[in-house]
């Protein structure tokens, strides 16, 4: 077997995708905080009505800001933190503040 062969068909030498936690602006104003993979596929997602329950209620309308976490776990724990947040301070964190 080659060297970095799975028969599962994964790569044994990838490297890890990141997670990233992501932020979109819905009608009214109010934001949606989630993590993926893959943020703009997401995002896709949501405009097409198959993201969150809180998206198909309230209209996506444009990615506010994202960041990459190096795994799943540190990803949830910033999502939470987000949570948190006034609305204010949730878009100076998209803004990179």
């Amino acid at each position: 077997m080659a060297p970095g062969f799975r028969p599962d068909g994964g790569d044994c030498g990838a490297l890890p995708k990141p997670y990233w936690v992501y932020m979109i602006e819905c009608a009214g104003g109010v934001i949606y905080t989630g993590i993926a993979v893959d943020p703009e596929e997401r995002f896709r997602e949501h405009l097409a009505g198959r993201g969150a329950r809180f998206t198909r209620i309230r209209k996506p309308l444009r990615i506010l800001g994202m960041r990459p976490f190096a795994d799943r776990g540190a990803a949830l724990k910033a999502e939470h933190a987000l949570k948190r947040m006034s609305p204010s301070r949730k878009r100076e964190w998209a803004r990179g503040k």
